[in-house]
């Protein structure tokens, strides 16, 4: 089953004249944006020259782009095709940013590509290795907008000004999420200048943040591609179209943007999110938006404080001992105060209740379904005994 790594390979000597930008090409810069360009490619705020990908392993500091060690090996399986590949060698990189503040509980990423007689792209990092990106991940189940979502319409209105012809704007996971963001609250200028939106397996909006958005102008230009038993991607998805796709792997790990299948040029398509996944899925949102703000607060903030248990700031040392980190994690919990314990069984309470309720329904539709096809086929078969 080939993945980005094997088209990568498989077109390495199509320029974007002799086929043109596509999905997967898009899922590749989104993965490209994971990479770690502090000191290498120019900040937003500066006016250098943009930094050439072939030119990336003679620039001091080069090593450093792997030191996310959960995906070192195929990020430079990643890194190596690109190089050795006329499509993606002569691509531009300008306008990196990459902040993480504790203290607004904000992981905030951003670099924008420019390819050889193909698009300029602009592409948002999803949730790195962080514990605070987590955080924030929390925060946007019930506060809009958070911090990276504001810096991404600043972010997004910036580099418009600096770049005269239409351009793409996509990410993967919360990078997904951010990308339709900033396209909705951007200048209205700005966003005539769009070509294309790709939300990569990212949470959808609550149905506010879409109503105050300007959505329906931008609709027609959103592509959401989610793997068939999708988790992020679905969260408040109700109101978004999106396509399917097959992945090499099960459950959370299809997440992974190197276990999406490619054939040929594109994404091997199916054509829905599996059922059971669904089923799920629809809980999940059902209970999110059930709950008030105050219970989906103090319920992210204890999940939170309870990652940080493990006296560390990101997932690549909590992981690391993992002795010490169940330890820190298992004190936490005893020291919840008894408000937030009576709010999170509530919490748990509700989503068990829901989950409930939506199997329920699936298990009558199913009898129902089961049964009328049961009275067609008697049906048939006592029409034929006539015939």
């Amino acid at each position: 089953m080939d993945t980005i790594l094997e088209y990568i390979e498989r077109y390495s000597d199509c320029t974007f004249e002799e086929m043109p930008f596509n999905d997967v090409d898009s899922l590749i810069l989104c993965q490209l944006a994971y990479l770690k360009f502090d000191g290498i490619v120019p900040s937003v705020n500066s006016l250098e020259d943009s930094v050439v990908l072939k030119d990336l392993p003679q620039m001091e500091g080069y090593e450093r782009i792997f030191s996310d060690v959960r995906y070192e090996k195929p990020n430079r399986a990643l890194m190596k095709g690109l190089l050795e590949s006329k499509r993606f060698r002569t691509l531009k990189m300008n306008c990196f940013i990459d902040m993480v503040e504790r203290e607004w509980e904000m992981q905030f990423s951003a670099i924008t590509y420019i390819l050889e007689n193909g698009p300029v792209y602009v592409a948002f990092r999803g949730t790195d290795e962080n514990m605070v990106g987590w955080k924030e991940d929390f925060n946007m189940v019930y506060l809009a907008p958070v911090p990276a979502q504001e810096y991404s319409v600043k972010y997004l209105n910036t580099v418009a000004s600096r770049v005269r012809c239409p351009f793409i704007v996509g990410g993967h996971s919360k990078g997904g999420n951010l990308a339709i963001y900033s396209a909705m609250y951007c200048k209205p200028q700005v966003r005539e200048k769009i070509t294309k939106v790709y939300s990569m397996d990212g949470p959808g909006f609550r149905p506010e943040t879409l109503e105050a958005g300007d959505y329906v102008s931008l609709a027609d230009r959103v592509v959401r591609i989610l793997p068939h038993s999708s988790l992020f991607g679905m969260i408040f998805a109700a109101d978004l179209s999106y396509r399917v796709i097959e992945s090499k792997s099960i459950g959370i790990a299809q997440h992974d943007p190197y276990n999406w299948i490619v054939k040929e040029d594109h994404f091997k398509p199916v054509k829905k999110i599996y059922g059971t996944r669904m089923q799920m899925d629809n809980a999940l949102n059902a209970w999110l938006l059930s709950l008030n703000e105050e219970q989906v607060r103090v319920f992210g903030d204890t999940m939170y404080h309870v990652m940080l248990a493990s006296k560390t700031d990101n997932l690549i040392d909590l992981t690391a001992d993992w002795k010490k980190s169940v330890n820190g994690i298992i004190t936490a919990m005893k020291e919840v105060d008894e408000d937030s314990k009576k709010v999170l069984k509530e919490v748990m309470r509700a989503f068990f209740e829901i989950a409930a309720n939506q199997m329920k329904e699936e298990v009558v539709s199913g009898t129902k379904n089961v049964l009328e096809g049961t009275k067609k086929l008697v049906k048939r078969r006592k029409e034929k005994k006539t015939d």
